[in-house]
């Protein structure tokens, strides 16, 4: 595994990681009143394009850390349609 594959799976692994607090904090509140709707959806969609340009070149940390932000993304979005 190259250097720059390193850096780009620990800045990935960084990133979506970021996103478990929200989803943890949301899941325990039972609210994402201050989580703006539009944002989750226009992050998801951007999110959901890395993935896709990710697989058309076969890089493996843009696959794996969108993979997961879109998943943490989704659950977060779910949350807040739920707790309406």
């Amino acid at each position: 595994m190259s250097f720059i594959t390193v850096i780009g799976l620990v800045a990935g692994a960084l990133t979506t990681i970021a996103f478990l607090p929200q989803v943890l904090k949301t899941w325990q509140s039972k609210s994402a009143k201050d989580v703006s709707f539009s944002m989750l959806v226009t992050f998801s969609i951007g999110v959901f394009l890395w993935l896709l340009y990710g697989i058309y070149l076969h890089a493996l940390p843009i696959i794996l850390a969108n993979s997961f932000t879109l998943f943490f993304n989704v659950i977060i979005l779910w949350l807040k349609i739920q707790y309406r």
